[in-house]
């Protein structure tokens, strides 16, 4: 499919730190867009760029009607996010958010592409070697956010819309409003340990190296009805991403570990009192961090790599100097 400056893009979750960069790489290109915000008064940097705003709630499909108008190509980027919390409050944004848009392209366009942003989280918590996509999602025993993220993959891939789901590991960037933050506040308050050997690798994931894998998926027809791992590609230990915040933030490089079998327990228990106490913070340790900080998640992105042309450029250390210089320029840094 050739691009044509005649198509309009929509892109939800545009305030977002996915959805802000797709933007932007947007109007770099010269491509008409439009975003998709619950309130225009939370997208004011957005407004600043001369942006096209429409106000609409996946979670209210009455609030999408002609919203859509000319629109070709979506970009769907938003989610609820998160590790802890209720499946229903998931599922309300991921799933149920996703079959109002779906309906609503459905009704008001001539769609030639969507792109659905899923996870790698989708796979097994175990520890991955070079898995591929042709290893199922695995829905057993794990957090509301991922399930939710497998419903969603499932109701798209029954739909006959031009689609294509790709997976990113840890996306890192500016206006990380969730993981990062997190992270740096364990970090600066000397909270910080590794679960597990530091030395199993990460599945780190640049923003910036997303979005070019979400225009190049827009450009290819046989990417449709495709899914793709995404990562950096080269990939970095537990050690390194971590010490590397730390020496970019300023803050003492961690050194505690914590063997797996007794964060496994510990979370094990903390997540049965954080329930029965209702808690509706995530615990400081959970099966779903486990997962993040304590597994080896090495997948393939060589599917991505032969089909969709996708050959990220840029190091961690160059991607992740960048973030935390926006951190501090914007007074993010805790």
């Amino acid at each position: 499919m050739n691009q044509s400056a005649e198509e309009k893009l929509l892109v939800t979750g545009a305030t977002g730190l996915v959805g802000s960069q797709v933007i932007q790489r947007a109007r770099e290109n010269g491509q008409p867009v439009v975003a998709l915000v619950r309130s225009a008064d939370q997208a004011t940097f957005l407004q600043e760029q001369g942006v096209e705003l429409v106000e609409g709630d996946l979670t209210r499909p009455e609030t999408l009607q002609g919203k859509l108008s000319g629109v070709t190509r979506v970009v769907h980027t938003a989610a609820k996010v998160g590790d802890w919390g209720n499946l229903a409050e998931y599922r309300q944004t991921n799933v149920t958010g996703l079959a109002s848009l779906i309906s609503a392209i459905e009704e008001q366009c001539a769609l030639q592409r969507l792109i659905h942003i899923s996870s790698l989280g989708v796979y097994e918590a175990r520890d991955h070697y070079g898995t591929d996509e042709t290893e199922p999602p695995h829905a057993s025993g794990i957090d509301g956010y991922t399930l939710s993220k497998i419903e969603a993959e499932q109701l798209l891939q029954q739909q006959t819309l031009p689609y294509t789901i790709l997976r990113p590991g840890f996306i890192y960037g500016p206006r990380d409003r969730t993981v990062l933050p997190r992270i740096l506040e364990r970090l600066k308050s000397g909270q910080f340990a590794y679960l597990g050997s530091p030395e199993k690798l990460m599945n780190n994931t640049w923003v910036k190296h997303l979005v070019d894998a979400i225009f190049l998926a827009l450009n290819q027809d046989q990417a449709v009805g495709q899914i793709y791992n995404i990562t950096d590609v080269t990939l970095v230990s537990k050690r390194e991403f971590i010490s590397t915040i730390a020496e970019l933030a300023g803050y003492p490089s961690p050194e505690k570990v914590v063997p797996l079998p007794v964060a496994r327990h510990l979370a094990k228990m903390l997540e049965g009192l954080w329930r029965l106490l209702g808690k509706k913070q995530a615990p400081i340790l959970s099966q779903a961090r486990i997962k993040f900080l304590g597994l080896n998640l090495d997948f393939s992105t060589l599917k991505a790599q032969q089909e969709l042309g996708y050959h990220p450029q840029t190091t961690y250390r160059e991607a992740m100097s960048g973030t935390i210089d926006w951190f501090r320029e914007n007074q993010k840094l805790p």
